[in-house]
C-alpha cells in the first residue's frame, strides 16, 4: 500500500496531536507534527535526507499569530528560518525549498483576501479547521492530484482578489520596466536589503552614484521610500540580487575573470 505522509504544522498542541492522530487512524495515511515554521521546515529536511519525504503540508493559518498588542520579536537576518512565523509564510518557504510538497492551509475563518495570498505563495488549498475528516482527507487526496481546494462561498473574492492582484501586478510591471539596466540591478540589490554603500561595493560604483541611482528609481517608480520601492518590486516579480556569486570588486580584483 502506497501511504500519504502528511506533516500537520500548527502551534496548538492539542489540535495539532489531535489532528494527527485521526489522520493516522487511516491505512494509507503516515503523520508527523511540528508546532512551528522552522520546526517544519526541520522536519521536511530530515525526512527528506532520510529517503522518506512528505506529500502534503497542513498549515495553520494563524501560525504563530499573536495576542492583540503584543510586538513580535524581530526577525533574524534573511535566510535564517527563525524569522518564519505565519502560515503563509511558511507555504514561501516550503516551495522554495521543496516544491514537489502539496500545501494546504487550515483557517479558522474564510477570508478571501488571504486564502488569495495563500494560492499566490503556492497553496493547493484553504480548508476550514472545523471541516469534517472525511472532507479533509478528500482535499489532501485531491492536492495529490494537482486539484486545488476551496470552500465555494470564498470562490468568488479570492477571484475578485487574485484579478486585483494581477492589475497591480501589471502596473508595477510596467513601472519597473521604465527602469535603465543598472538602476533594475540597484532595485534588485534594495530587495536583497542591501544598503546604500554595500550596493555600491556590490556594483563597483561610488556611493554618490548609488545614490542618485536609488533617488532615479524611487521618481521613477513614483514611491517615496525604499520599503515602498520593494513592495512594488516584488508584486512585479523582481527577485533579490545573487549575493552568492562574485561581486564587481570581486571580479576586478581576479583581472576580470569570472568564476
Amino acid at each position: 500500500m502506497v501511504r500519504i505522509r502528511v506533516l500537520v504544522v500548527d502551534d496548538h498542541r492539542i489540535f495539532a496531536e489531535s489532528l494527527a492522530a485521526a489522520l493516522a487512524a487511516e491505512p494509507d495515511v503516515e503523520v508527523a507534527a511540528a508546532g512551528s515554521g522552522p520546526a517544519a521546515l526541520r522536519s521536511l529536511e530530515r525526512a527528506a535526507a532520510e529517503g522518506r519525504r512528505f506529500d502534503v503540508a497542513l498549515v495553520d493559518a494563524d501560525l504563530g499569530a499573536l495576542p492583540p498588542g503584543v510586538r513580535p520579536a524581530p526577525h533574524l537576518p534573511e535566510g535564517g528560518d527563525e524569522g518564519i512565523v505565519d502560515g503563509i509564510s511558511l507555504v514561501v518557504g516550503v516551495r522554495t525549498a521543496q516544491p514537489q510538497v502539496r500545501i494546504v492551509v487550515l483557517a479558522e475563518k474564510d477570508d478571501p483576501r488571504r486564502a488569495a495570498l495563500a494560492l499566490q505563495a503556492g497553496a493547493c488549498g484553504w480548508v476550514a479547521k472545523d471541516c469534517s475528516l472525511s472532507r479533509l482527507l478528500s482535499v489532501i487526496r485531491g492536492v495529490l492530484r494537482d486539484e486545488t481546494h476551496l470552500p465555494p462561498a470564498l470562490l468568488t473574492g479570492v477571484l475578485r482578489e487574485l484579478t486585483a492582484a494581477r492589475k497591480h501586478r501589471t502596473e508595477s510591471e510596467r513601472l519597473v520596466e521604465s527602469l535603465t539596466p543598472r538602476e533594475r540591478e540597484v532595485l534588485r540589490c534594495m530587495v536583497a536589503g542591501l544598503g546604500r554603500k554595500a550596493v555600491a561595493e556590490r556594483l563597483f560604483l561610488s556611493p554618490h552614484t548609488v545614490r542618485t541611482h536609488m533617488q532615479n528609481v524611487l521618481g521613477k517608480l513614483g514611491v517615496h521610500s525604499t520599503l515602498a520601492a520593494v513592495a512594488l518590486a516584488r508584486r512585479a516579480g523582481v527577485g533579490p540580487a545573487d549575493l552568492v556569486g562574485p561581486s564587481a570588486r570581486d571580479v576586478v580584483e581576479r583581472g576580470g575573470q569570472l568564476a
